[in-house]
């Protein structure tokens, strides 16, 4: 594999995608381990840091889409607290919370790594969009919700409404000092481009913080509870170095008292945030395309995603994805390769060793900002026009209820609701539409074969006794009741029921078993179910012709046929409908001059002397009459057999423009005009044919002009009739 080139604007994309993951890490970090006893707010802070490291290492490397930046993001933190809060409410202690917390990573990224190898990434990224939204959204208030108190200043572990109705509880340093971060985090990009808001308004909260120390000296306590505190790990009293190892070790040497069910509770976390993380990713990678007009490989960037996030909960780190924010100002600031990524990795790290001590002076306070307005930013605000509209109503029920459920249930629950809701609209999407695209029936919708006068004529007062119907889009257990009530009343009146299946994009087993049920109401009446272009390669590959098999849909004594063209299906069906008006329909004698319809009526001794100028020839099945551009003014009576009219488009492609029966003419064109052959002529059957060039009629017309003059006239008649049963056609289609 070629590695790309370093770029000079790699290095300032990763230093400004540090300076924008890095604030947001730590607060989601905090965020996560807030809940628990002791300073353990400041072991978040460092998982947040160990996170943007490894997975800026990492997943940039494994990953390779170019200009990604893989940092702690807020789903992660949604999720993180969420199982946090729910394991404390179980009395679960703080140890073995951070080593389910460490589990919870290492699962979820196996599981993306997973995705990746099965080739989910082309699925993942087709999550409906209020599914997503509503989850977003839901993540963004949660956030908020869980950022508010720490906004007051309340006691760790006070909830929202106890923070909002307990204003004794409030600490008016803390909301100060958010105060101003919120007001520097809106207001930063008006004042300057070149430096990240984020960064800005975290300088700000703490520039704030240590004016307020000048009243209240009592802030000036590194582990008074305003501010992160040590980053040595929970009540370490070691530096950067130390909360490295702690980090590490703290990890793992709870694993002892896990139990089977603590493991077994994982599993619906675990798939919930490796979900979030891979969409949130892979979201990332189709702006990111749109904007530099590439293109991920979304299988590559799971694993690589995966790995990530395995490195960060093996060294003590929070889990993340390819976050927008960053990525953005990684592009913009000049990044091309995916070294990007690594550099903000490396970054991160030589911030937490060099700056580690001032880290620990952060305020809780700015930081909740901080996360009270990316949380506000990830509300789909844009939702609510879809109440607007009457058609997208249901939409906004959907992200209604994802909302609901994650605030009032779980973010985990929310995932369930969110998957349940997108079958609900695939399903809604599938039955709103109707699977009948067009119906017709045989006396207005005729095949290409060229039938004589008299056989049209009873096509039209017959062919009632046939339908095409056109079907469309998929047809399984949500509309297959729509498909029998569609067919029901045909089945009592039509014996022939032809479904044109080119559109159909799939067929399950319940509408199988429908159509079976149709195939033995029409057996019963001895009429037949036709099916015609039956695909051969649906979108999930299927064989739709061997499944109709597999599922004994067709068999050789069953009313069942099927045809590749539905212009073969309509002759099958004409041939049975004149063959049952007329008897002597099958019969293959080669017809004489006065039984071919352009002549009847004249008199003998005039056929007879036209007859032996006529040439009389016979060809057998397949073989060719006249190929195209050949040149020829001959016109050909068909005495016996079948005749089919071909238009090559390539080598390989042709296009069926008629079959003529016994009884009617081919070649008028070159007959009429002398120009060369415009198509193909093979015998579709063993056929004899009588003959009559332009020179022979010409000859033959200065002697008999009423007979040359009645020709004309027929040609003219019966090329007529074929016009107005195609204009028929043509309305039928229109409509």
């Amino acid at each position: 594999m070629k590695l790309p080139k370093l770029e000079t604007g790699d290095f300032w994309g990763g230093l400004a995608a540090m300076l924008v993951a890095l604030p947001s890490a730590i607060a989601f970090g905090v965020t996560i381990y807030a809940p628990l006893s002791g300073s353990f707010a400041a072991y978040g802070a460092l998982a947040g840091i160990l996170g943007a490291t490894a997975l800026g290492l990492v997943a940039s490397v494994m990953g390779g889409t170019n200009r990604l930046i893989t940092a702690p993001c807020a789903p992660a933190a949604a999720v993180l607290a969420a199982f946090v809060m729910e394991r404390m409410q179980q009395g679960t202690s703080d140890v073995v919370v951070v080593v389910l917390l460490a589990a919870l990573g290492f699962a979820a990224g196996s599981l993306q790594v997973m995705f990746g190898s099965l080739g989910l990434g082309r699925l993942i990224k087709y999550m409906p969009y209020p599914v997503v939204s509503g989850y977003l959204s839901g993540v963004g208030l949660y956030i908020i919700a869980g950022q508010v108190p720490k906004f007051m200043g309340a006691p760790t572990g006070t909830h929202l409404w106890q923070a909002l109705s307990s204003p004794v509880l409030w600490a008016w340093q803390g909301i100060v000092v958010g105060t101003v971060t919120i007001f520097a985090m809106l207001f930063a990009p008006r004042v300057t481009q070149r430096v990240p808001a984020a960064i800005l308004a975290l300088l700000a909260g703490v520039l704030a913080y240590f004016g307020l120390s000048l009243i209240d000296t009592t802030l000036l306590d590194p582990r008074n509870p305003m501010v992160i505190g040590p980053l040595g790990g929970a009540g370490g009293e070691s530096g950067a170095g130390g909360g490295f190892v702690d980090a590490m070790r703290g990890r793992w040497t709870g694993m002892g008292q896990l139990e089977i069910e603590d493991f077994a509770m994982l599993l619906m976390p675990a798939l919930t945030l490796a979900v979030l993380l891979s969409i949130d990713t892979l979201k990332t990678c189709v702006v990111l395309d749109a904007l530099t007009h590439s293109r991920h490989n979304s299988n590559r960037e799971l694993i690589g995603q995966g790995l990530g996030n395995i490195a960060s909960a093996f060294i003590g780190g929070m889990p993340g994805a390819g976050t927008m924010g960053a990525t953005l100002v990684n592009m913009s600031s000049g990044a091309r390769t995916r070294y990007s990524g690594f550099i903000e990795g490396v970054l991160s790290l030589v911030a937490f060793l060099l700056l580690g001590a001032l880290i620990s002076w952060v305020p809780v306070a700015a930081l909740a900002a901080i996360l009270i307005v990316v949380g506000v930013r990830m509300i789909d605000r844009h939702s609510f026009q879809f109440l607007k509209q009457r058609s997208t109503i249901l939409d906004f029920v959907v992200i209604a209820a994802v909302v609901v459920t994650a605030l009032t249930v779980s973010l985990i629950a929310a995932s369930g609701v969110g998957i349940a809701l997108a079958i609900m609209l695939f399903i809604r999407e599938q039955i709103g539409g109707s699977i009948v695209r067009r119906k017709s029936y045989g006396n207005e919708n005729f095949s290409k074969r060229v039938r004589t006068h008299a056989e049209m004529e009873i096509l039209v007062q017959h062919g009632g006794r046939a339908v095409v119907i056109e079907l469309q889009g998929s047809i399984f257990f949500g509309t297959a009741d729509q498909l029998y009530t569609a067919l029901e009343p045909e089945l009592k009146t039509r014996d022939f029921v032809i479904l044109d299946m080119r559109r159909v994009q799939t067929v399950d087993m319940t509408a199988a078993h429908v159509l079976d049920q149709i195939k033995d109401v029409l057996g019963e009446r001895h009429g037949f179910l036709i099916f015609s272009q039956l695909p051969h390669n649906l979108p999930s590959g299927r064989d739709m012709e061997q499944y109709f098999d597999q599922v004994g849909l067709v068999r050789e004594e069953s009313p069942v046929r099927l045809f590749g063209e539905l212009d073969e299906a309509l002759e099958w069906v004409e041939d049975r409908i004149l063959k049952d008006v007329l008897c002597e329909l099958g019969e293959q004698e080669a017809l004489g001059l006065s039984d071919i319809e352009l002549f009847k009526g004249r008199k003998a001794e005039t056929l007879a002397a036209l007859e032996l100028a006529m040439e009389k020839r016979s060809y057998k099945a397949g073989e060719n009459i006249f190929t195209r551009g050949e040149t020829g003014d001959e016109l050909f009576l068909i005495r016996r057999g079948s005749v089919r009219i071909m238009l090559p488009i390539n080598d390989k492609l042709s296009r069926h423009l008629g079959t003529f029966g016994r009884g009617a003419f081919f070649g008028e064109m070159a007959f009429l005009d002398g120009e060369v052959r415009s198509a193909q002529a093979t015998a579709f059957t063993d056929t004899d044919l009588y003959l009559l060039s332009r020179k022979t009629f010409d000859k033959f017309a200065d002697e008999h002009k009423k007979l040359a003059l009645g020709l004309m006239e027929g040609l003219a008649s019966v090329l007529a009739s074929r016009l107005r049963y195609m204009n028929t056609e043509m309305r039928v289609l229109e409509s």
